[in-house]
């Protein structure tokens, strides 16, 4: 199963085993072709779109040939099923067998021969260890378990990948993860309160006027002398000057 499971991708797979005592007493085996065939025709009928692959080995082997069985075989026990619908077979994708009877071992123990369906034949892949004693003319019982060992587990999970792939289209492939949202951006700094206008320098005063020029002094009056006469138009103030000079 884990090998099947690796080559189909990203589909959904499940795995159902059949109820019944896989022993070495064989017509037990009926137990497990009555509860395999009701399985898949249930899984046909309730899930059209799965693709059933079904697989045995050695006495499993010998259930999964009979449930694909188009006919009951001459010699069979009573109480076994009914043959499946043939519509059944479109929703098996194929069937992988290891080890399965061969009509030596089948008469060895006094059971009717294992016969494949044909619907579903071209979609069987029927393995068998070389000198198996359960499936070949070989008598070496070891030969029976080597099934992993010699790569057939590998080859029948290709084989049967492949069939379940084309019967039902590849698998979808992995959405690349979405890109991750860009981190939140740290918010722009507040613009900076507008600062008040500093008041208007005051207006030049108009310079003050310019003091009037000093008036210059009038000329002094030319000195008197009274030798020589003063010209005409000149005032002469006479002062009396007292000084005092003694007690009267």
């Amino acid at each position: 199963m884990d090998a099947l499971r690796a080559r189909v991708g990203t589909k959904s797979m499940g795995v159902y085993p059949v109820d019944y005592p896989a022993t070495t007493d064989f017509p037990t085996a009926l137990d497990g072709i009555r509860d395999a065939s009701a399985y898949v025709e249930s899984t046909a009928a309730n899930c059209p779109n799965t693709k059933m692959v079904l697989g045995g080995f050695s006495q499993g082997a010998a259930v999964m040939g009979f449930v694909t069985a188009n006919v009951i075989p001459d010699g069979a026990p009573e109480g076994v099923p009914n043959p499946m619908p043939p519509d059944v077979a479109s929703h098996v994708a194929a069937v992988a067998l290891f080890g399965k009877p061969n009509a030596r071992f089948m008469r060895a123990i006094s059971q009717p021969e294992i016969e494949i369906g044909p619907p579903y034949a071209a979609k069987t892949i029927d393995l068998c260890v070389p000198d198996d004693f359960v499936c070949s003319n070989g008598r070496d019982f070891n030969a029976h378990m080597e099934y992993a060992e010699t790569g057939m587990v590998d080859q029948a999970a290709d084989f049967t990948a492949s069939r379940v792939l084309a019967e039902s289209g590849p698998a979808t492939p992995a959405q690349p993860p979405a890109p991750a949202a860009p981190a939140p951006q740290p918010p722009a700094p507040a613009a900076p309160a507008p600062q008040p206008l500093a008041p208007a320098a005051p207006a030049p005063q108009p310079p003050a006027p310019a003091p009037p020029p000093p008036e210059s002094p009038a000329p002094a009056p030319p000195p008197f002398n009274a030798l020589r006469p003063l010209p005409p138009g000149t005032l002469l103030r006479c002062d009396t000057t007292c000084h005092i000079i003694g007690p009267a």
